[in-house]
């Protein structure tokens, strides 16, 4: 496998972790009443590459499901980070 391959590959898995704990810190926040992570915050982790791990949370927590803003913005998120990942991959490959 390539060495960026190797580098993008670890880099989802560290910010899918990082991503995943948030969405799990503002779940238990959300049902004790306490105060509660950003949206802004959570789609940021999600574009640095925690994407995978925010899928995982929403899937697994249920959480963040029915805020339709948030579930837009996090969809097109997702589209924009794999057509720039995408693009700069099959440009450094072509």
């Amino acid at each position: 496998m390539p060495p960026i391959v190797t580098i993008l590959l670890s880099g989802y898995l560290v910010a899918s972790v990082i991503t995943f704990a948030l969405f799990w810190k503002d779940k238990r926040a959300a049902q004790a009443g306490r105060w509660r992570t950003r949206e802004r915050t959570l789609l940021a982790g999600s574009f640095l590459g925690g994407w995978p791990g925010a899928l995982a949370a929403r899937k697994l927590l249920r959480h963040k499901t029915r805020d339709w803003p948030f579930v837009l913005y996090f969809y097109l998120l997702i589209a924009l980070h794999v057509l720039i990942v995408g693009g700069a991959l099959w440009l450094w490959f072509r």
